[in-house]
This record gives C-alpha cells, structure tokens and sequence, in this order.
C-alpha cells in the first residue's frame, strides 16, 4: 500500500483516531476506554479502518454500483502488493462526502491520517490486523454488488443474513482474537478462535434486531430475512409500516432467538481471554453484558422497534454495569451477571 502520505503520523494523529471512534461507536468507546496500550490503540485503529468501509456501505446516498466500487477500491489500498494511493481513493470519495458531515463521515474524509498512524505500527500487529479488514472490506463490496439493483440490502434467509453479519462483525472478532492470543498456550488461542464467531454473531445481531427502522428509512437497508417477513405477509418494501408491526414484531422476535443461540459461547470466549498486551476481560465483558440486557428489553417490548425506533438498555444501567466493574469484576462473576442482566435492569 501506498499511502500518499509521506511524514509520519503524530500524537496529534492518534489522539484524533481516539477521540474519533469516541464519537462514532458507543461501545467501542467503552472497549477502548478499559484496554491499556498498546491494545487501546492497535483495536481503536483497527475498528476504524473498518469504519471507513462500514459507512460507504451504509450510504444510501451513493448508488450500490459506486459502492462497490469504492469499496474495491479501499481494499487496494490496503493491500501492501497494489499500487492504489490513499490520495487517488480519496480523489474518488470526495464528490461523495456529505456537505454537512457526521462524525462518520469525518473519518471516511481523514482516512489518510487512519492510514498513517496504522502503517506506523509494529509489523506483527500491524499484518494480523490487515487481512480480517480486507475479508470485510471484500464482504461489503460483495453484497453490495449483490443488492445494486434493489437500491440497498434485501437479505432473503437466516443464512445470508449471517453471511453479513460474519463479514460485518465475525471478521472484527477474527481481529480482535488475533491481536489478544498473541502470546497465548495454542490451546487457549484455538477455544478463543473456536468460540469468537459467536461473540460477533451475537453483537451484530442484537445490532439488526433493534435498528430496523433506522436501518430501512436512513440506510435504505432491510437485514431480516425477506423469507420469515414472508411468513409474515410483510413486504420487505413495508417493513416499517404501521399495517405490519404485528408481524415484523414476530420476526424481531426470531432474529432475537437466534442471537440467543450464541450467548454460551460468546460467554466461554470471555472466559479464556487472555489479560496482556493492555487487554483486559471488561472491555469485552462490558459490550457482552449490554447485548444481555438489549435481548432481554428485545423479549419484553419488541414492538418499540418499530413503534419508538430503538430498543436499548437505559444509561443508568449502563452507568450501573460500569460500576460492576469498577468495583471488580472477575471471570467467574460473568455468568452471575449475565443471569441478573437476562431478568431484570441491573440498576433495579
């Protein structure tokens, strides 16, 4: 990779990626907030670069085939063997930056800054991080060359819908494990490797169970599956319709099942987390714990999905489950918690 970018990046640099992924992800700001270095800032940088990608895919103001061609584009920059320049994918992205930019689309427009503080690290965390960010980089250019005729996403099956969600968020867990088990016994490494599948899948499908709306009327994306809405005699086209809450409310209510599948092995995944590098078992404890306490709201009021646009635990039990784990928190606690959290808000 070329970067075009020829001085070396500053504090000033890496203090901007933190204070970035501070404003753009609620829960890796968490994450971020509980690693010491040199953990904090290989994963701060890691969920940026795929930040980047993740908001060109999410642009429902760029048509799908601009998509996946910028999109392609990226992953030639972060292949080490192309010849593509940051500065020539940027040339490309511009015509496409919104006049008036959220925070997501700042860091789509200081990519190059994210490029150079990236390509300033160690060479061993640097490459274990670069292939899983191309798998998902690769992943979102396929589907959306797969969907750029609908205008956006039109998942049809359970499976495809877990196809996305592994090169959505499996690939992130695939990064995450590389970087934590460095160092580790191969059997430790294997069980995390073997358990981190579920530990994403779960993340990302509690993320589609509770954003349907926003994901339809801002991404112009529908990620439940087009097969149980026709179950349901909803139309993909209506699934935010108020004729329909009843049977979009019912799939919510598979995806929420399904999610719960992984709840185990997610769990067992945090049991084996090795604490060096600057880990550290509550940055990842602390989004599992939320995803318990987002399934349970999911179970109990399904239809604020539809009805209020979001479903999600309150801030004063997020503000209770930091505590927890100011006060201490170990491994065998975990599944305590989780029982607590699965009933009823921890603050109660």
């Amino acid at each position: 990779m070329t970067t075009g970018q020829p001085e070396p990046p500053t504090d000033a640099d890496l203090e901007w990626c933190y204070d970035a992924v501070h404003g753009v992800s609620r829960t890796f700001s968490i994450t971020i907030d509980r690693l010491e270095e040199p953990m904090a800032r290989h994963i701060c940088l890691g969920y940026l670069l795929c930040r980047v990608a993740d908001t060109i895919e999410d642009a429902g103001h760029i048509p799908p085939e601009t998509q996946t061609e910028l999109l392609t584009e990226y992953d030639r920059v972060l292949d080490p063997d192309a010849d593509r320049t940051v500065s020539e994918f940027m040339a490309d992205v511009e015509p496409w930056l919104p006049e008036e930019r959220s925070e997501d689309w700042e860091v789509v427009a200081q990519t190059p800054r994210v490029l150079r503080t990236f390509e300033s690290l160690d060479d061993e965390p640097r490459e274990i991080m670069r292939e899983p960010v191309r798998e998902l980089v690769d992943g979102m250019a396929m589907f959306t060359d797969r969907y750029a005729t609908e205008g956006g996403l039109r998942l049809q099956t359970i499976e495809e819908l877990e196809e996305y969600c592994w090169y959505a968020a499996g690939t992130v867990g695939t990064l995450i494990t590389g970087l934590v088990a460095r160092g580790t016994s191969r059997e430790r490494a294997d069980e995390m490797r073997e358990n981190a599948r579920s530990f994403a899948l779960l993340l990302q499908l509690v993320n589609i169970a509770k954003d349907v709306e926003d994901d339809y009327h801002e991404e112009n994306n529908v990620y439940l599956p087009a097969e149980w809405l026709a179950a349901e005699n909803v139309d993909v086209e209506e699934v935010t319709d108020e004729a329909h809450h009843g049977g979009v409310t019912n799939v919510i209510q598979r995806v929420t099942g399904r999610a719960e599948r992984y709840l185990d092995d997610a769990q067992r995944y945090l049991e084996v987390v090795p604490e060096h590098h600057g880990n550290r078992l509550s940055a990842w404890a602390i989004p599992y714990l939320l995803a318990v306490g987002t399934l349970r709201e999911l179970r109990e009021r399904p239809e604020d999905v539809i009805r209020e646009g979001d479903v999600k635990v309150s801030r004063a039990e997020v503000f209770a489950l930091l505590q927890q784990f100011e006060d201490g928190v170990s491994r065998s606690n975990l599944a305590e918690l989780r029982k607590e959290m699965a009933e009823k808000p921890l603050h109660h």
